[in-house]
């Protein structure tokens, strides 16, 4: 069984992201992607959510933190809804126009159903076939990249850790994927 694995590359993140914004275009994909690359959740939590869960009707405002007791785990996390997230809700979503208890990502063969976790994978293949990405691409590799990303911008892993609702830093460890490149990028910076 391979590993899934995160999203390293700058360039390979870009046009994976792109690919349902302008290649292309299509809102639920695009918007599933942002989101599981922002929220560091995994896809069984993100395709559970309502626009309940996301958007305040008696405020008539996108909620600032989402919680979710996540599915694997049973932990509640509580999550800060950034502004790539926002922003990309605000051209998908129209939460004014539906009920609260409808899904975020719904079927589009059955709306009154969640988009099921195959097709939420096909979703991100084709995307990480678009980017270049043939190995070990998977929903999971949203969550990953989060990681491996926010590690590279100088997150501490004990931070990563909670954030990933994780038990012991051995297994967040595992998640950042961190190889030869990466430990060869910080010998090269260091000059004593």
């Amino acid at each position: 069984m391979s590993t899934t694995l995160p999203i390293k590359n700058a360039e390979q993140l870009e046009l994976f992201k792109s690919y349902y914004r302008s290649e292309k275009p299509n809102a639920r994909n695009y918007t599933l992607i942002i989101f599981g690359l922002n929220s560091a959740l995994r896809i069984s939590d993100i395709l559970s959510l309502t626009y309940g869960d996301i958007y305040d009707y008696r405020a008539k405002e996108w909620k600032e933190h989402l919680v979710v007791k996540e599915q694997k785990t049973r932990k509640t996390n509580r999550i800060y809804i950034n502004r790539e997230i926002q922003q990309t809700l605000e051209k998908y979503a129209a939460p004014s126009q539906k009920e609260s208890s409808l899904w975020l990502f719904t079927s589009q063969r059955q709306k009154e159903h969640p988009l099921s976790r195959y097709q939420a994978y096909r979703i991100v293949k084709d995307a990480a076939v678009f980017a270049g990405l043939t190995a070990n691409v998977s929903c999971h590799s949203l969550r990953k990249t989060f990681g491996y990303h926010a590690w590279k911008q100088g997150a501490q892993p004990a931070l990563l850790m909670n954030i990933y609702n994780h038990s012991t830093y051995q297994i967040t460890k595992r998640y950042l994927c961190i190889d030869q490149d990466d430990k060869d990028e910080e010998f090269a910076k260091i000059r004593l």
